[in-house]
């Protein structure tokens, strides 16, 4: 095995390079994966865009963080992992100590472990990452369906916050990839889902993934009264999650939700973003806002087995895929299609296609 590696590094904003590293040599505890595949995703893209990201990564940095690959060398004291092994690592793992993760907050955890640089021929999982967030993948379950367990598992805590029932009306406002994950769990979990999207080929989308009922933006269209139509009785969704990330969406979802219900605002604006609210509405109505952040080595768990028992049916979430060598250019392409509203839901990234 060479000492050198092909991997993405992110020196800055919308600054990605491929160049030649050293190999990363595990240490006690520690895992090396031969990457099998890493996908894109909505906060690398913002990563890129920015040039950074306070909590997990500063450049120049080793770049993306959803993955699964194959174990080829091991570091002192590993417990339950063999080399030739297939696994997902996750992209964190709390500390199990503070105050937090003593009260079963483990997501919030004052010193969560990042783990980053999965656009890369292999990667270095820390111990503690190996030691609760890192799981075995079957046989039969591709890489780039693995790896996504890292999003879903998001999703899968934003919506067990949420409490929802059998029978529920849950709204889902937008339809990226955390929207599109965000629809077919609701619909895995019994509730009948309203979809809201803006572009035209988003209806489409929506309805694939989940979505009964479809509401799409438009001028001089009242998105709200729109979607409390489709509700019982016009009183609204018994859960809203908004997943759009601005301060328009987030005054809407309070509008959309049922007295009594619960709004999700999973979409995290910037720094410094503030809304408006009618406390009235919120206080009468007895309505709860959450705002669910990240994922538990619990959501992982389950969200992984959505993903194995092909429940989630993930390959309908990796629309293409594309070499390590790629990996500059397909960011550069997101960000126009991002700007033009053609965002591709996952791209699958396969080290050894550039080989």
């Amino acid at each position: 095995m060479s000492t050198t590696m092909q991997a993405v590094v992110l020196h800055g904003r919308e600054d990605l390079r491929l160049e030649t590293v050293a190999v990363p040599q595990p240490g006690p505890g520690e895992l090396l994966l031969r990457v099998g595949a890493a996908l894109t995703c909505g906060t690398d893209l913002k990563v890129y865009r920015r040039g950074y990201h306070a909590k997990m990564l500063v450049p120049p940095t080793l770049f993306g963080h959803e993955i699964a690959g194959t174990v080829i060398a091991m570091g002192a004291d590993v417990a339950g992992f063999k080399q030739g092994d297939r696994v997902v690592a996750l992209n964190s793992a709390p500390c199990g100590a503070c105050l937090f993760c003593r009260r079963d907050q483990p997501n919030l955890c004052s010193d969560l472990l990042f783990n980053n640089g999965a656009y890369a021929e292999y990667i270095r999982i820390p111990a503690r990452i190996v030691a609760k967030n890192t799981l075995h993948v079957p046989e039969g379950v591709p890489f780039q369906h693995a790896a996504l367990t890292e999003p879903l598992a998001c999703v899968v805590h934003g919506l067990e916050q949420c409490k929802p029932r059998t029978g529920d009306t849950v709204v889902v406002i937008g339809a990226g990839p955390i929207g599109l994950m965000f629809l077919r769990t609701a619909q895995i979990a019994g509730c009948r889902v309203i979809a809201v999207v803006k572009r035209d080929d988003q209806i489409a989308s929506a309805k694939r993934f989940g979505a009964d009922e479809v509401v799409q933006i438009a001028e001089g269209v009242d998105t709200v009264a729109a979607v409390r139509a489709l509700t019982e009785d016009g009183e609204g969704a018994d859960i809203v999650v908004e997943c759009v990330a601005t301060p328009a969406t987030w005054e809407q979802s309070v509008e959309m939700v049922r007295k009594g219900g619960v709004v999700n605002l999973f979409g995290g604006p910037p720094s410094g973003t503030s809304v408006s609210f009618d406390t009235n509405r919120l206080h009468y109505g007895d309505i709860t806002l959450k705002a669910t952040f990240h994922h538990t080595p619990a959501a992982c768990r389950r969200a992984f087995e959505l993903i194995t028992s092909g429940r989630m049916h993930a390959e309908d979430f990796i629309t293409a895929t594309s070499a390590l060598s790629d990996v500059p250019d397909v960011f550069r392409r997101m960000l126009v299609r991002s700007a033009t509203g053609t965002l591709d839901i996952k791209t699958a990234i396969l080290p050894e296609a550039a080989q």
